[in-house]
């Protein structure tokens, strides 16, 4: 946690070895000497570094007659974080050891060389910086802050670019009215000399540099700035969606733009319009048509409307574009009607003119669907004299349709580098995209980010640093560039993190172009790392490494016109550093820091109050509660790195069956009643929880379905998210998918392929012979499925068509007494690839266990008062039974609960690759011929890598299921006092809606067959 008053600084080694340079006086080099003599002094308590041995003093010169020292450090010392506390020491502790004589100087400190010999035998003093001026302003005290740091005009009241109207609160300490650029890395690109498409880095670790960061950026960081209330631009495409639908009013053939207010007529400037695809260089799709425009009126009605053909069923990024004018509207209104409902935004069209405009992504159903499908903008403004103008809409990400030398890319438009994102966004090529004018798509991709930034701000200067009146007029904030570095150790340690940011730009400025210094740009990055590597420190890693933050003219930390950073956040040719990046949770752990440290260095830069949004809510659980009713409740989560994250309310968002989740609605307390709610038809449910700051994630699904009968309980033990299986040896090491694939968060896009190259010696070559770590590319744009938390409602369809009311809940509400299983004739505990999980460092517990002990209690107690369960999962019995594969001991509780309460054996972890059933009893004879998904990327939901082989502890108990590949037992069903139907698989795995029906009708069958309860089937 960043603090206002750093910790003290630690004594640690620091190696003085001097410079004595030409022209030191005698009395120079013994002071020179004295100091040198010094080896325990000066490094941040807080941050393990390798760089401390390289900091030496570099020079130091004595004005008698002053009674002045000026000491020169070298370059290094401003490579490390420095803090009011630190200079103060350091200054006291030098004092001190330069004797009795030189107390009563005034002693200067400075970072960069001192003195240095000219042309002409004279001697310059070359300060760099004064040694303070490397705290920065958010650790000083307010008389000693640098004020030419901060915004000279502090824009408190700002109509944002774009605003949800249809969201049911605002946020009023977060990133309400900010606006922040944002990328990922490189992508894919076009290489002259080989003509061919490429990555601009190599195949490592089942993935690539130019995704990894996304897979941080996409799903995790951008959202969570989003929902602190900020405005989000990002140069690459952002929608997954390989489909692209425009609608646009020059496409003369379309009946799916339609126009209603009248006076509306064409506008006098150029606008977008469907040009030939691909695009050739320098063709700018916003100059190749029209745009329209109309009187705002002061009264909503509707002007016109966009409704195209949805190609296939899914979740699309919507897109607005305009034209800006002086007298546009700020206050432009669109509504998006989709699956879940109408959505409405303001858009101040006075910024942002001429390029697509993100409102948001929403789920659409394919073909023509005017009531859930279609985009809407009114006349209304309140502005007086306002003019609205409307252009294309656009639907999905789409595939790459920019050629180079006749041939796209072949990839989707999120794969591609920025350059070719921003050729059909409308930048204007040589001012943005194309600064080699077509000669060399790699430079001009990593360069276009930083020039785009300026694009789209009114930032925008010539050499002379004076504002060209260029640009879309968008008040970025900031800008980060999110990268991963190479390198990589030759022990069990990480690379770390490295951060850059430039205190000039091209042209030596040290100001921004309205007076602010760059200077800000150290504060920024110094306020982020600091976040960044506590955070990862305390959660993950107390040996992380935090790199020095240089001062160094990187393009995309140089470029921009407004406060900006690089961030290398670690080694993407280290496989420790991999370990860590291939984890979900790590890659939402490190975002909310990212998000945490902007947010901090933006209320500080502005002077006004921040608090940070919650995390997400847990222990979800919905029952029925009368006729039409339900009762959610849930309960909020603590984070111990941040007090202000407490959740003062919640969001409760609602999704119909055949819908989608709507605009959700507010309570104050952590349980909702939820009436109106039809029979027979499954409701869905999911909860943020929101305070000044912003909204959380959401929490996992659950749902319910009245059949006007009693419910049975789908209980969610499935939250685990991973990293693949790791292999490690004295020679190799890697990440084994055969053994555990992991578990990704939703979906995931940043895998390549499985990683084929294991020899921790094999050499590095070129980008397509990378050495160790090298991997396939046969899953490059395709998604892979990972733990959607949705799937109580994928088992509770299958219960609901064999004719039962069901309700569900997560394991946690379970365990902590907010739900008892004894309510409920039939438990279906759906525990999908749980299983315990050890992190990269042994020291951190583990977690995602199948069976926690008091679960096992709560389904030991259930079972003996004559319950009866469905359990599965894929590691239902390896978990129990085996530790680090090894088998565990039968005194081991473990072993015990799966024995003597679950009546069954584990045989082995990789029953079979195939995923066919056969049926080993016929009272379970509608399994036969079906299969569960075991291909990674071909599944419905997710792939099964590693089914268990399960077979019965006692007599009472039998194989049901075989796996159809090798006979081994795939299902166990017992019963006795109480009835169990065991699966080695996850059961919404199972291959079809209707094959999934069928098994849970003759499960339920089973289970229920001796249940004396007239209120059941």
């Amino acid at each position: 946690m960043i603090q206002k008053h750093i910790r003290k600084l630690a004594w640690l080694p620091l190696l003085l070895w001097s410079t004595i340079l030409f022209g030191q006086t005698k009395e120079e080099k013994q002071l020179n000497y004295r100091l040198d003599t010094c080896l325990n002094f000066f490094k941040e308590a807080t941050h393990p570094s390798r760089i401390d041995d390289k900091v030496k003093v570099d020079s130091l010169s004595i004005d008698k007659d002053a009674k002045r020292i000026d000491l020169f450090f070298s370059r290094e010392m401003e490579y490390m974080p420095l803090r009011p506390e630190g200079a103060g020491a350091l200054k006291y502790r030098l004092v001190g050891m330069a004797g009795q004589k030189y107390r009563s100087y005034d002693w200067n400190f400075y970072v960069g060389k001192g003195l240095e010999l000219q042309a002409d035998s004279t001697e310059k003093m070359m300060p760099k910086q004064r040694l303070q001026d490397l705290v920065p302003n958010y650790y000083r005290t307010a008389s000693e802050q640098d004020l030419s740091r901060k915004p000279a005009v502090r824009p408190f009241e700002v109509v944002p670019h774009v605003k949800n109207l249809s969201k049911p609160v605002t946020f009023t300490e977060g990133l309400q009215d900010r606006h922040l650029a944002l990328w990922h890395s490189h992508g894919w690109y076009y290489e002259p000399s080989l003509d061919r498409w490429e990555w601009q880095r190599a195949r490592l670790f089942q993935t690539v540099e130019d995704v990894l960061p996304m897979s941080f950026v996409l799903p995790f960081l951008t959202p969570m700035l989003e929902n602190a209330g900020a405005n989000v631009y990002l140069p690459r495409e952002r929608d997954m969606q390989t489909e692209m639908v425009v609608v646009d009013n020059d496409d003369t053939d379309s009946k799916a733009y339609r126009e209603y207010h009248r006076g509306i007529k064409t506008g006098e400037m150029q606008g977008f319009a469907p040009s030939e695809i691909p695009l050739t260089d320098g063709e700018n799709p916003f100059k190749k048509g029209t745009y329209r425009q109309f009187a705002a009126k002061q009264k909503v009605q509707k002007a016109l409307d966009w409704i195209p053909f949805i190609p296939t069923k899914g979740r699309y990024a919507v897109y607005v574009s305009y034209h800006s004018l002086p007298n546009s509207a700020k206050d432009a209104r669109y509504t998006v009607y989709h699956k879940g409902g109408a959505t409405t935004f303001s858009v101040n069209q006075q910024m942002g003119g001429s390029t697509w405009v993100y409102l948001g992504t929403f789920e659409f159903d394919k073909g023509v669907n005017k009531t859930s499908g279609a985009v809407e903008l009114s006349a209304f403004s309140e502005g007086k004299d306002a003019v609205i103008t409307a252009d294309a809409v656009r639907f999905g990400g789409g595939m790459g349709n920019v050629a180079r030398n006749g041939q796209t890319s072949g990839r989707p438009r999120y794969l591609e580098g920025a350059r070719y994102n921003l050729q059909y966004a409308g930048m204007p090529d040589t001012l943005v995209y194309s600064l080699t004018e077509n000669k060399n798509d790699y430079s001009d991709d990593y360069r276009s980010r930083g020039k785009w930034v300026n694009y789209l701000s009114d930032s925008y200067t010539d050499s002379t640093n004076t504002l060209t009146g260029e640009g879309l007029q968008i008040p970025l904030d900031l800008s980060l560039a999110f990268h991963t570095d190479a390198g990589q150790t030759a022990n069990d340690t990480v690379v770390g993190t490295l951060m850059i940011y430039s205190t000039t730009d091209l042209y030596k400025h040290k100001k921004f172009p309205k007076g602010q210094s760059r200077w800000t740009n150290r504060d920024l990055a110094d306020v982020v790392q600091t976040q960044l590597c506590e955070d990862i420190i305390t959660l993950y890693d107390s040996a992380w490494t935090r790199r020095p933050m240089w001062d160094r003219r990187y393009s995309e930390a140089t470029y921009p016109k407004v406060p900006s950073i690089l961030l290398e956040l670690l080694s993407h040719h280290n496989f420790m550093d991999m370990r860590f990046a291939q984890d979900p949770k790590f890659r939402f752990d490190v975002s909310r820091a990212l998000y945490k440290g902007i947010l901090k260095y933006l209320a500080f830069q502005y002077e006004k109050p921040y608090v940070v949004q919650p995390l997400p809510v847990q222990n979800m659980a919905v029952e029925l509660y009368g006729k039409g009713t339900v009762k959610l409740t849930w309960q909020a989560t603590v984070d111990s790195l941040e007090t202000t994250a407490m959740p003062d309310g919640y969001i409760v968002y609602t999704r119909e069956e055949g819908k989608a989740f709507d605009n959700g609605r507010v309570t104050n307390t952590p349980e909702l009643l939820v009436d109106g709610l039809e029979k027979g038809k499954i409701y869905s449910f999911k909860v943020a929880a929101i305070n000044k700051g912003g909204e959380s994630f959401p929490s996992e699904v659950v749902a319910a379905c009245d059949m006007g009968t009693e419910p049975l309980l789908v209980v969610n033990g499935f939250d685990r998210v991973a990293a693949p299986a790791i292999m490690e040896s004295e020679n190799l090491s890697g990440f084994i998918n055969y053994w555990d694939a992991g578990v990704a968060y939703g979906t995931d896009y940043s895998y390549i392929g499985k990683q084929f190259d294991f020899f921790n010696d094999s050499p590095w070559l070129d980008d397509d012979a990378p050495g160790h770590g090298a991997s396939f590319a046969d899953f490059e744009g395709k998604a892979v499925g990972g733990n959607t938390f949705d799937f109580a409602v994928v088992h509770g369809e299958s219960i609901r068509k064999a004719g039962y009311s069901f309700v569900s809940c997560s394991a946690g509400a379970v365990m902590n007494g907010m739900i008892s299983l004894e309510k409920y004739p039939v438990v279906d505990l759906l525990l999908g690839e749980q299983r315990t999980t050890y992190p990269p460092r042994a020291y951190r517990k583990p977690q995602y266990a199948t069976f926690p002990q008091l679960l096992q209690q709560k389904v030991t107690d259930y079972l003996q008062q004559g319950g009866s369960l469905l359990a599965s999962g894929a590691y239902i019995g390896t978990d129990l039974f085996f530790d680090k594969r090894k088998q565990k001991s039968d005194k081991d509780q473990d072993v015990k609960f799966g024995k003597g309460v679950l009546k069954f054996l584990a045989r082995t972890d990789h029953a079979t690759n195939t995923g066919e059933l056969t049926v080993a009893d016929r009272k379970f004879a509608v399994f036969e011929g079906m299969t569960f998904s075991q291909n990674l990327g071909d599944s419905e939901f997710y792939a099964v890598e590693s089914p268990d082989g399960i077979e019965p502890a006692e007599d009472n108990a039998k194989t049901i299921l075989r796996y159809k590949s090798n006979n081994i037992s795939a299902a166990v069903a017992y019963q006795g006092d109480y009835r169990l139907v065991l699966l080695g698989f996850p059961f919404e795995t199972i291959e079809g809606m209707e094959n999934r029906s069928s098994a849970m009708d003759g499960i339920l069958h089973f289970l229920l067959a001796d249940k004396e309860n007239s209120n059941l089937k």
